[in-house]
């Protein structure tokens, strides 16, 4: 049995209030006994209008927000996934004389932190949300109907899953739009996962429609513990995000959800009875064709 944590917040506070709130809130988890913890997408710089400025920062200078994640990390003596943060790949280096601002795009990576403070997982978010969400049926809470969002205009793709073995089980990362995808899901399970994290912005119009069914989905169809971490601020003017972070076990069934407001899910996660439901009903087992990656 290990005890899993999502932590839901605003991110509405620039780089140190961001901060400030997350602590508060894995202090809280930690306090509840979660040994992984599991942070919202971008949970530190959203908002943000010059993310290669930031990704230059995190990758190659101060790193305020990565040696935030280390150092909470090793003081509360958990495995945190630090969301998302703007950073480049570990061997490119910023272009001589070129302004932040006109530096390469980052990624927009997930990072897997353990007790110690160290990144021992790095996941780049493959599925960037380049999209117009304007539903006619969305809703009076649809407040992003005919926005139009370019996330590969601030970021670069990533082109590899990434699965990583903790106490709690082999942990699947993906991000935020990944859901959509159902693919990579079942390949970070044919690697071994047996809890999917997904720290994510879903948006309001979006979120109130689909962000539940496809974390449901993800889960049953794949027999794994599933933990979606959200940022939550339905009525923010101009990117409106849902909340709704929720845990959800491998039958489907919701463990524990948040509504609108910044907070903590706890819940157990018992492996046993994950093995348990892939023995009874060995779905992986029966499936008839292979994942083929794409070149």
């Amino acid at each position: 049995m290990a005890r899993i944590a999502a932590v839901q917040l605003r991110a509405d506070r620039g780089l140190e209030g961001n901060l400030e709130d997350a602590g508060y809130w894995l202090d809280r988890a930690a306090g509840a006994g979660a040994e992984l913890v599991v942070l919202p997408e971008n949970f530190a710089y959203f908002g943000n209008d010059n993310l290669a400025a930031a990704g230059a920062t995190e990758s190659f200078g101060a790193a305020p927000a990565r040696n935030f994640l280390s150092k909470k990390a090793r003081q509360l003596g958990i495995w945190l996934v630090g969301g998302t943060l703007p950073l480049f790949a570990r061997d490119q280096q910023p272009v001589a004389d070129l302004p932040l601002r006109k530096q390469p795009k980052p990624y927009a990576a997930c990072l897997l932190v353990n007790p110690d403070g160290v990144e021992v997982a790095r996941y780049h978010k493959m599925h960037l949300f380049d999209v117009s969400v304007s539903d006619e049926n969305a809703g009076p809470d649809a407040r992003d109907n005919g926005r139009r969002y370019r996330e590969s205009d601030n970021y670069r793709h990533g082109g590899e899953p990434v699965v990583a073995p903790t106490p709690c089980g082999v942990v699947g990362l993906s991000v935020c739009y990944d859901l959509r995808f159902p693919e990579l899901y079942r390949l970070l399970v044919t690697l071994g996962a047996e809890l999917l994290v997904v720290p994510s912005a879903f948006t309001a119009t979006t979120g109130a429609a689909h962000w539940l069914p496809l974390l449901r989905a993800r889960a049953i169809e794949n027999q794994c513990f599933v933990i979606g971490a959200n940022l939550a601020d339905r009525a923010h003017p101009k990117t409106p995000t849902w909340g709704g972070s929720v845990i959800i076990d491998p039958w489907g069934s919701i463990v524990d959800q948040l509504e609108a407001d910044p907070g903590i899910l706890v819940a157990d996660m018992d492996r046993a009875r994950l093995e348990k439901l892939r023995r009874d009903m060995p779905v992986l087992e029966h499936r008839r064709f292979e994942i083929v990656k794409a070149e």
